[in-house]
């Protein structure tokens, strides 16, 4: 592109893309710069975005932004809810980070102490070349870490220690400024709601129920698995219709996992960390995002010993920043009422976590195998969709993909039975 000056991997982006990239460079000062996109992460890494590192060298400096970049294949688009999922993650940073912390300055909270996220650049939402430029962590030291090594427990309370921050503005607002806070989640939509409902989608849950029961050899795995897996989804469709307006809701992350939740690390100690990936935001229970990450992040051993620990530890926090507004957390959200919902979503929550088990077990040729497969998918041509089907199985992996997968599924349902989350 040499009209713009760009360099490195920039062939999937397309020009309408490249344009506001160009735009919003230059209306920060870095005109006729030369700019170097790479990469970011691994095939398998990304789900919902194709994400570049933008590096701009120029006489004023240099910048370095995060390009999260909408695919345009429409099969792509269709099944991860593409324009809801930018314009979810668009209103979080020009919209509700704004108003959030706006009530952190107000209320005098230092600002080390405020809610972290990264500075949004700007964000483009004609369809089907939806942009987002974000700041690019990696200066400020925050790292990505090995999404087949389970989390510390210190890494888990720091982000714990996020979702209270970020759950608990949700109730100062509300307390508030409810007008405000209303209109704020009327412009979040539940996207894997809208997911869960698409054909594609479903026969990808279909074939995870199949590949999970061919992997597991125990009759009792096997006979929880078959009801608890097909119940989540008749669960959470229940839940979605009978607690859209519960006072307890909160605007949540919505997609805890590995990949989303970089970290600062001193002297081999975790000091920090901070939240990305907002495209799966919601008006929902706080409780989806702590079970998510718990369950999502850790393994069998380390959930054993740290749980309770874990949930006493969120209560904490929350009441901690809750407090900075002069509010309780045993009015606002009581620990009894939050110990129900770990049980209430508890279902629906194993359902999801399988379901990001099938992405992480995969190495990234595998996951790249399976993103191609999603993409080429064509269920008007039974030929071309028993191949795509195949390429999506779990068993189309190797015997250390099936067995790392097998024993993720076997840890989740002993963890879910002995918590009582079944």
């Amino acid at each position: 592109m040499a009209q713009y000056n760009f360099e490195g991997a920039i062939e999937t982006i397309a020009e309408p893309q490249l344009q506001f990239i160009h735009k919003i460079i230059v209306e920060n000062g870095f005109e006729n710069s030369k700019v170097t996109f790479e990469m970011v992460g691994k095939p398998g890494d990304n789900f919902q975005a194709n994400v570049k590192r933008i590096k701009v060298e120029g006489e004023k400096g240099t910048l370095q932004m995060i390009a999260k970049i909408a695919s345009t294949n429409e099969t792509a688009r269709q099944m991860s809810m593409t324009p809801i999922a930018f314009r979810n993650e668009q209103v979080l940073y020009t919209e509700v980070f704004p108003i959030f912390e706006q009530l952190q300055r107000d209320a005098g909270i230092p600002e080390s102490e405020h809610l972290k996220y990264a500075k949004c650049y700007g964000a483009q939402l004609d369809q089907p070349h939806e942009v987002i430029l974000l700041e690019d962590l990696k200066i400020s030291q925050f790292e990505m870490l090995d999404k087949f090594k389970p989390l510390s427990s210190d890494c888990v309370k720091h982000v714990l220690k996020n979702f209270a921050i970020l759950h608990s503005l949700s109730y100062v607002l509300k307390h508030k400024n409810p007008e405000k806070f209303n209109a704020l989640k009327e412009n979040l939509v539940n996207s894997f709601e809208l997911m869960a409902g698409n054909d594609l989608m479903k026969m990808y849950f279909m074939g995870i129920e199949n590949d999970t029961l061919s992997i597991l050899e125990d009759p009792a795995h096997i006979s929880c698995f078959k009801s608890k897996f097909t119940d989540a989804f008749n669960s959470g469709a229940k839940l979605s219709k009978s607690d859209t307006n519960c006072k307890y809701n909160v605007i949540q992350h919505g997609d805890p996992w590995t990949n989303n939740f970089l970290f600062k690390y001193q002297d081999g100690k975790v000091v920090d960390s901070v939240m990305v990936d907002y495209q799966q935001t919601k008006n929902y229970t706080p409780v989806t995002d702590i079970l998510g990450l718990i369950f999502n992040c850790t393994d069998y051993e380390t959930r054993k010993q740290n749980f309770y620990d874990w949930i006493d530890y969120y209560h904490s926090e929350l009441d901690q920043s809750l407090a900075n507004f002069t509010l309780k957390a045993n009015y606002i959200y009581p620990r009894d009422k939050l110990d129900a919902d770990l049980k209430r979503y508890g279902k629906l929550m194993f359902g999801l976590c399988v379901l990001m088990a099938s992405m992480m077990s995969r190495k990234s040729e595998e996951a790249s195998k399976l993103m191609e497969g999603m993409m080429n998918l064509d269920n008007t041509n039974d030929e071309k969709l028993a191949e795509t089907a195949q390429q999506m199985s779990i068993q189309s992996g190797d015997n250390e993909v099936q067995e790392t997968y097998k024993n993720k599924i076997i840890g989740l349902i002993n963890s879910f039975t002995e918590f009582g989350l079944f």
